[in-house]
């Protein structure tokens, strides 16, 4: 199992309506063949200035792989992530 995790901070102001529709957008994400568990998380500690995250799993690494390259995933990072996102660190896990 591989669970892959996102936090982010978006450019847009906090509640504006372009925060709102790449959110709403991203849960696109959740119908591509092979996630599992997909969520949208606000952060709430003061000790991290990243805003949201993104969570979900996959079963083995090839269904990480076929998330990674699908067309979907793609043109969200393109024409959605790479313009609207300030900053981030992505972390993608296996259990021990």
């Amino acid at each position: 199992m591989i669970r892959h995790t996102v936090a982010f901070r978006l450019r847009h102001q906090a509640g504006s309506p372009e925060e709102t529709a790449f959110l709403a957008e991203a849960l696109r994400l959740k119908d591509i063949p092979g996630v599992q568990r997909f969520e949208q998380l606000r952060q709430v500690s003061e000790k991290n200035e990243l805003v949201f995250g993104f969570s979900m799993e996959f079963t083995d690494r090839d269904a990480f792989a076929v998330y990674n390259n699908h067309p979907v995933h793609a043109a969200f990072v393109a024409q959605r992530w790479v313009p609207e996102v300030e900053a981030f660190q992505e972390t993608d896990y296996e259990p021990l």
